[in-house]
């Protein structure tokens, strides 16, 4: 996929970035609503993770919670967040165990 950039000084590097930035997955605006529920790859883009990584967690356990519509996978927004949040660590020796 080629981007066309115009040399203008003028353009905003905000403008830039819109353009050079790929679409979000899927092909929609990501929901700023906590309870929106969002398709796994947007929560994967969400999270900066891989599709396979998410679809790996929610496998194997340790994951964000999700939900389960009859075949289908969906994610609280808020909840991937939450459980971003709780893998924060303040050193590689840390295992984020209560102290």
């Amino acid at each position: 996929m080629y981007h066309e950039i115009s040399s203008d000084a003028e353009t905003a590097p905000a403008e830039l970035d819109a353009r050079l930035s790929d679409p979000e997955p899927a092909g929609r605006p990501i929901p700023h609503d906590p309870d929106a529920l969002l398709f796994g790859a947007e929560m994967a883009y969400l999270l900066g993770l891989s599709v396979r990584t998410l679809e790996g967690l929610r496998l194997r356990g340790g994951g964000p919670p999700y939900v389960k519509l009859l075949r289908s996978v969906r994610y609280r927004r808020g909840d991937g967040l939450a459980w971003a949040m709780g893998k924060l660590r303040r050193s590689t020796s840390d295992r984020g165990e209560a102290a």
